[in-house]
């Protein structure tokens, strides 16, 4: 889950985190700081019932009720609020202290996240997941994603540290192999593979930050390591899940940096721009490209398909990534972290080589300088090549090559890379022959024909990069959920190469953990279709939360590997707000209950 994926978490996220950044930043003393404090520790649980949307299923209750609930677990976070007040200023330091504690209120309240960070296990387990590290399966072992993230964290923290203790050649290439376990056992082992937690956490993003640490120290630049400021580094939550990459140095200036009110203001403004560019782009634009046009263009097949397709994914994929960064530029800004921009007029590029220098601009310049430049200058010194223009070529190759197996080890990334590649360095010759040959003329028509023609490879481009053009693999599971109301649902998982007794299912509602079913329920109509022993169908009871007037969103996923299988489904569940029914009796296989209307 990216940090502004909805709406719910990003909004109790600017109440919980925001506000007080504000405080520290406008209040100049230490009485006005606590007083400005104290204001929002009232004023955010109030604001968060109307967030979260507890005030509204339960209008007879009224405002207090939510109020006081919203305020009795928000204490710890009070204490923490009043404490920085008196002792904070607006630096980014302080300013990552206050939000750490808030993140794990938002979680902990709102999102059901720590159910999930602790283990899926916890609703049967109660607090035993909290000290298990893993728990058996049908599948084998399956580890806590909250004890893989602590261990993650420990690790991209300790190697650095060790690095710089014994730093030498054959170290560097130790703590580089190090360094990139993490990702490797997430790509590579499935028990290990938890979307939850490591997708939200950006475990990919996070190597490459820790990998630029390793760098700066082999080169000198970066000669001592902070505890407090290597941890905020590589895991700034506003720019962990998708960037933009920053650099271990240039962090570090703004991390000892205190700020003025002025210069406060000044950043405030920033933010509150970059963050409406965010919600146009990302939740307006790209959300109506995406359910208007390229969801409907993955039903149409041939040559106009593909066509139409390459242009719309182009156009939603800028103004979805671009809108993520304008939040992440921005929130980080408010926080005292000036992280780099990431876009800067892409489809205006003149040349595929003007493009990298405009799209994804941290990525490709993070590749540049640790990749690129790091082999063209290990090839001059080794003189490995006779050719004059070999290196650089095979440096394109092996830069593209390892970035897109960096997006996936699938067929369409690694295509894409080596798209790039063969762009750049066919430039590259073409260029070096037009110098001579005059053969392409400069000016504003040609400098427009130009930019024409580049948007076009990019696009041909991005529809590699989409994965439209390979064929999809056959999914290793089909779920169907046959029945679903306010009460429970229903269905069954069937796992094509089974190597299992039986699969555990996860029932989510809006991204939310829901229930857990054991698909060990016999269903002979399957059996005779040829699905096995037929001892595949599930059923599990919803929570009472549910009932709350509104539709939801019914998502099934696998618990061994943690995948999400079949397509979410829509409930309208009647309007009976927070009435518990008692629930109905299991139905015999002779009297089928009706299903609600599933609206695909």
């Amino acid at each position: 889950m990216s940090p502004f994926a909805n709406w719910t978490f990003f909004g109790l996220l600017l109440l919980y985190a925001v506000l007080p950044i504000i405080a520290l930043g406008i209040a100049q003393t230490r009485i006005t700081r606590i007083a400005a404090m104290a204001g929002v520790v009232l004023l955010v649980p109030f604001f968060a019932t109307v967030v979260t949307g507890v005030l509204f299923p339960i209008p007879e209750v009224g405002i207090v009720a939510p109020f006081l609930q919203q305020l009795r677990e928000a204490w710890p976070f009070a204490v923490i609020l009043l404490v920085v007040a008196g002792f904070g200023n607006s630096s980014a330091r302080w300013c990552f202290i206050i939000t750490l504690p808030i993140l794990g209120f938002v979680f902990a309240h709102h999102d059901n996240t720590v159910l999930r960070l602790v283990g899926t296990h916890l609703p049967e387990a109660g607090g035993a997941a909290l000290t298990r590290p893993w728990t058996n399966t049908a599948a084998g072992a399956e580890f806590s994603p909250l004890y893989l993230f602590l261990l993650c964290v420990v690790w991209q923290l300790w190697v650095p540290f060790a690095f710089l203790r014994w730093k030498s050649n054959r170290t560097f290439y130790v703590a580089m192999l190090l360094t990139l376990v993490p990702l490797l056992a997430n790509r590579l082992l499935p028990f290990v593979s938890h979307a939850n937690v490591f997708g939200y956490l950006g475990i990919s993003y996070v190597t490459f930050r820790a990998l630029d640490v390793i760098f700066s120290i082999r080169d000198g630049v970066v000669k001592t390591l902070a505890p407090g400021q290597l941890f905020a580094f590589l895991f700034f939550f506003p720019t962990v899940s998708s960037g933009p990459i920053d650099r271990y140095r240039r962090f570090g200036q703004d991390w000892v940096k205190t700020r003025t009110r002025a210069e406060f203001l000044d950043d405030l403004d920033f933010c509150i721009q970059r963050v409406m560019r965010g919600f146009l782009y990302k939740f307006i634009i790209a959300a109506q490209i995406d359910a208007k046009l390229r969801v409907p263009l993955l039903k149409v097949a041939g040559l106009k398909g593909y066509t139409a397709y390459m242009y719309v994914y182009t156009i939603y994929l800028f103004f979805d990534f671009a809108g993520y960064t304008a939040f992440a530029v921005g929130v980080s800004r408010l926080m005292g972290i000036k992280s780099p921009e990431n876009f800067s007029l892409p489809f205006l590029a003149r040349n595929i080589k003007d493009f990298w220098t405009r799209w994804h601009i941290s990525l490709s310049f993070w590749f540049r300088d640790h990749i690129y430049m790091r082999f063209q200058l290990a090839a001059m010194k080794g003189k490995w090549f006779k050719g004059k223009h070999t290196a650089s070529y095979l440096g394109l190759f092996l830069t593209f090559g390892l970035m897109g197996v960096w997006h996936g080890l699938t067929l369409h990334y690694i295509a894409y890379g080596m798209y790039h590649a063969l762009l750049l360095s066919g430039y590259d010759v073409f260029s070096r022959w037009n110098k001579k040959a005059k053969f392409w003329p400069d000016g504003p028509w040609w400098r427009a024909l130009n930019i024409v023609l580049t948007f076009h490879a990019i696009a041909l481009g991005m529809l590699l990069f989409s994965g439209r053009l390979t064929p999809a693999p056959p999914p290793p599971y089909e779920a169907v959920i046959e029945e679903a109301d306010y009460h429970v649902i229903s269905g069954y998982v069937w796992q094509r190469d089974k190597n299992v007794d039986f699969l555990t299912v996860d029932i989510y509602s809006d991204h939310m953990w829901a229930a857990r079913a054991q698909c060990t329920l016999p269903r002979p109509d399957l059996r005779e279709k040829g699905y096995g022993d037929g001892m595949i169908g599930f059923r599990a009871e919803l929570p009472p939360w549910l009932r709350d007037g509104r539709s939801h969103s019914i998502e099934v996923r696998v618990v061994e590997g943690f995948r999400s299988i079949g397509k979410p489904k829509t409930i309208a569940f009647p309007d009976e707000p927070w009435i518990r029914v008692p629930l109905p009796p299991v139905p015999s296989a002779a009297t089928p209950r009706v299903p609600a209307e599933i609206k695909r």
